[in-house]
């Protein structure tokens, strides 16, 4: 009995120790614990926000968060940078921004048909307008035509039928300008009857390009036209190569020194090229040069037969030379575009001179100089390449005028 009293008491005091010593162990896990008020707890939750909303404008402004990165580079893969990351910026060659205000009836078709394969092989963007009769523009149009250009994805070459555009003007970016010109007599007289009889495309013929041109004007002889002085065949009609160069100055469009001037200053000022359509291989082959991320492969396109058999569809048809006498009025009256002409072909020829390219184009092969005279006219006549012969068609090529673009 008495050994059980103490066994029972034994047994009672290892109990309360067991208790003790478990009430002082949840005791000191109670004291670890960390105990949040609502305070706290709302403290935490907008520094959690804070911290979220920063990460999104920091992914929105310079890419993911670093942590991310981190990540990333630790896993070895992972789609997250390339998908959200900032994109490589795009190395854009010098310039990436040009303009062909290509002038009317010298060779621009032909041009444009070969940028349209350049385009492709060399990737870079392209816009040919086609608004062909609104050269001059008012102020507005001016700064909408320009916002347009500069929008276009860079490296970008835009081209259309429009008078120089000053965009510094506006405090926008000025492009660089290329352009070709042609002697003034051949430019005025295959644009003379090309708006009568078209080219050997058939698809710009004249009943389509002159619906409204009657027959009496459509058959007027080129002597009476100018021996008469008909409109058409006098200034300021005649005046039209300078204010390409000269800009959207209304006195631009006034045959006179001031224009002319003008138009010299903005070519030295803002032109990289301005070639003569009489040299046109040599006018590629320094585009070519200038422009290497634009222009080239051009000239082997260029003598490619598939692209001879397109270019010399566009050729103008029913062109004749008028009279030595009609020539010597043309010429009198075209004087300033003669010097603007004589002016571009000595800049080009020493451009030539300077890059050391050697042609086979002779000096003398303009149709008029700056020293010719009206005695001399009869036998520069001989030099005038005025007349255009058939090509041989092909029925294929007529039903796809943009077939020969698939040639290597």
């Amino acid at each position: 009995m008495k050994n059980h009293s103490n066994s029972s008491r034994l047994n009672n005091q290892t109990s309360n120790h067991i208790r003790e010593r478990n009430c002082k162990k949840s005791d000191g896990i109670s004291a670890a614990w960390p105990r949040f008020s609502l305070r706290d707890y709302a403290f935490c939750m907008a520094t959690l926000f804070l911290f979220c909303l920063g990460s999104l404008f920091y992914q929105l402004n310079g890419g993911p968060p670093k942590v991310l990165l981190d990540i990333r580079q630790y896993l070895g893969q992972s789609t997250f940078s390339d998908d959200h990351g900032p994109q490589v910026p795009m190395v854009l060659p010098f310039p990436s921004q040009v303009v062909y205000n290509r002038v009317g009836k010298c060779g621009s078709r032909t041009v444009v048909l070969l940028l349209r394969s350049l385009a492709e092989r060399q990737r870079f963007t392209l816009v040919s307008s086609d608004i062909h009769n609104k050269t001059r523009l008012t102020k507005h149009e001016q700064v909408d035509l320009m916002k347009n250009i500069t929008s276009i994805p860079q490296p970008y070459l835009y081209t259309r039928h429009v008078h120089f555009l000053n965009f510094t003007r506006f405090r926008i970016e000025q492009p660089v300008y290329i352009n070709i010109i042609r002697d003034p007599i051949n430019r005025f007289l295959s644009n003379y009857f090309f708006r009568r009889f078209g080219d050997w495309r058939g698809e710009q013929n004249h009943l389509i390009r002159t619906p409204g041109m009657k027959d009496d004007e459509r058959y007027l002889d080129i002597n009476v036209c100018i021996l008469e002085n008909y409109p058409e065949c006098s200034n300021p009609r005649l005046f039209y190569i300078v204010p390409y160069f000269c800009g959207q100055h209304p006195q631009c469009r006034e045959p006179g020194v001031w224009a002319l001037e003008r138009a010299k200053q903005n070519v030295q000022e803002n032109f990289l090229l301005v070639g003569i359509l009489e040299e046109l291989e040599d006018v590629l082959l320094l585009l070519e040069r200038l422009l290497p991320h634009y222009f080239s492969d051009v000239l082997n396109i260029y003598k490619s037969p598939a692209f001879w058999k397109m270019g010399n569809l566009t050729g103008t048809v029913r062109k004749h030379t008028p009279t030595p006498a009609a020539l010597q009025v043309l010429y009198r009256r075209m004087r300033y575009e003669y010097d603007f002409y004589n002016f571009i072909r000595d800049q080009f020829h020493l451009m030539k001179k300077k890059i050391g390219l050697r042609s086979s184009y002779s000096s003398s092969s303009s149709s008029f100089s700056s020293s010719s005279s009206s005695s001399s006219l009869p036998s520069l006549l001989r030099e005038l390449t005025l007349s255009t012969q058939q090509p041989p068609l092909d029925d294929n090529l007529l039903d796809d005028d943009n077939s020969w673009l698939d040639q290597p």
